[in-house]
């Protein structure tokens, strides 16, 4: 892997080496890391606890495998992991149910519809739309 990486000695003249600098190997992690964190794979993956209705079976389950697939890094299992992979997501699921099922809590129940909104607002402050930072 790191065999075609070029980068300048102390004269500044451009010298291959088996070896990347530290700041080019901590740019390669934190891309590295950059990518496989920023996917879209573990958005199903929300705060159930604590809300008004509670959380339906279906939104255990969908955080229960975006959860599995998470850890097993891939999003459909071949068929020789699918068994496991089953398994994995029904336990996960069942853990969940506990959990939250067993919480206690002092604060009053959260209201779905509210806290879409905040989070559509954090969201806009985040990344506003081009339109609006263009202006």
């Amino acid at each position: 892997m790191w065999e075609r990486l070029a980068h300048t000695n102390l004269n500044g003249k451009a010298r291959w080496s088996r070896w990347p600098t530290v700041k080019a190997r901590a740019i390669i992690v934190f891309e590295y890391f950059w990518r496989f964190s920023t996917n879209t794979m573990c958005r199903n993956i929300k705060t159930l606890h604590n809300f008004k209705p509670p959380a339906t079976e279906e939104e255990i389950r969908a955080s229960s495998l975006q959860f599995v697939r998470k850890l097993s890094g891939f999003t459909k299992p071949s068929k020789a992991n699918e068994v496991a992979f089953n398994a994995a997501v029904e336990q996960v699921a069942q853990a969940a149910h506990v959990l939250l099922h067993s919480l206690v809590t002092n604060a009053p129940p959260r209201d779905r519809e509210t806290e879409a909104v905040k989070a559509r607002a954090r969201s806009a402050n985040r990344f506003p739309s081009p339109e609006v930072a263009a202006s």
